[in-house]
């Protein structure tokens, strides 16, 4: 039988890192004084990450209830694997950008001033 307590750790880890990057726009936000109002061209690149990082986290959640109501008997395999699957895609699309934005800002630090 699966352990739900794994589960549950997990939908922590997603509320937890979504605390971690809404602390990071804001205090982007307020260092540069931009708020998440529109601009001139459309939404800023903060409130669009934002977006994205709250959807990854929408995807995981949906993921994580999908595949405890399997654990019942409640819910479609296609919908788990599904789920699943739009989860692990937009987790890597998180991690890839996270990891370019680390190499921007090493490559940043090297630059002679």
């Amino acid at each position: 039988m699966v352990d739900v307590s794994s589960f549950s750790r997990a939908a922590g880890a997603y509320q937890d890192a979504l605390r971690v990057a809404q602390n990071i726009v804001e205090k982007a936000n307020a260092s540069t004084g931009m708020d998440d109002a529109k601009e001139t061209n459309g939404t800023s690149f903060m409130s669009y990450l934002g977006g994205a990082l709250q959807n990854s986290e929408k995807l995981g959640y949906k993921s994580e209830h999908l595949a405890t109501k399997a654990l019942s008997g409640k819910a479609d395999l296609t919908d788990v694997v599904t789920a699943v699957s739009d989860a692990e895609t937009a987790l890597g699309t998180v991690t890839a950008i996270r990891d370019r934005v680390i190499n921007a800002y090493q490559d940043i630090i090297k630059m002679p001033i």
